[in-house]
């Protein structure tokens, strides 16, 4: 809420929610979306997600229901999975309501089976993924980043390790700080995750050995300051001490947490 308070001291015009996981349960997003619109009545709200889990139609009806604008949605034959929502579901679960969109089901079908007939010409280039997975709420991988990791690590000889690098992704994410995982802070994550993979590392290890590992070069980056310094309080890998010459951003970092 007060992020938004900000937002909003600074005239935007409208309020983007990006789920880029996925984790929007329907009671929270009604919880959500419902204060924001008690206390922002005239502010336009518009909430992407992302159906990893499996949940994405019940939340984005909870976020319409409790007052956003807006939902972003995908054509049956291109929602699901990693993609969002589909947009039939939603359509249909809301005729009849005073929140019906007034789109024709069976227009919509014809534009769903146009794009059924395109993404079977595109299945070789489709990653594998055949069921939804709620494990997302524990790794918090975005959906955009799920299906490019999967590909990354099968070329990386790791694809009999997914479990294991979606759970390397939850260790990488949490000694970085918890970020916001957006492109490209997200790969920073991944980065770390495989390679933690690859050299069998544990989260405990990698804290020991920072002054000797070398890590990506995207996650060292990440602590010079090429992406920013996000508002984490002291990223445990920050805190740790990383091989010369980085130690001045480890410093740095250091006391951004102590100031925190």
């Amino acid at each position: 809420m007060d992020v938004t308070r900000q937002l909003v001291e600074l005239d935007i015009h409208v309020l983007g929610i990006k789920d880029m996981a996925g984790l929007l349960k329907p009671q929270a997003a009604e919880m959500l979306v419902g204060a924001l619109r008690e206390e922002f009545p005239d502010l336009p709200i518009h909430v992407h997600t992302h159906d990893t889990a499996g949940t994405g139609v019940t939340s984005m009806l909870a976020c319409a229901k409790a007052g956003a604008d807006a939902v972003d949605v995908a054509i049956d034959s291109m929602s699901g999975l990693t993609s969002q929502p589909s947009m039939g579901a939603v359509v249909a679960s809301l005729e009849g309501s005073d929140l019906d969109t007034g789109v024709d089901m069976s227009e919509l079908a014809e534009l769903n089976d146009y794009w059924e007939a395109v993404r079977g010409m595109y299945a070789p280039l489709e990653s594998g993924q055949k069921s939804g997975s709620s494990d997302v709420f524990h790794h918090e991988m975005p959906g955009g980043q799920y299906t490019n990791l999967l590909f990354q690590s099968q070329q990386l000889g790791l694809a009999g390790q997914w479990p294991a690098v979606k759970k390397a992704y939850a260790d990488a994410n949490e000694l970085m700080g918890d970020i916001v995982k957006v492109t490209p802070s997200s790969k920073v994550v991944g980065d770390l995750a495989q390679f933690m993979v690859s050299n069998n590392l544990t989260k405990e290890e990698v804290l020991e050995q920072a002054e000797t590992l070398s890590l990506p070069s995207s996650v060292v980056e990440y602590f010079q300051g090429y992406l920013g310094i996000p508002s984490v309080r002291g990223p445990p890998l920050a805190i740790a001490r990383l091989k010369p010459p980085h130690r001045l951003t480890c410093v740095l970092w250091g006391r951004a947490a102590s100031r925190s």
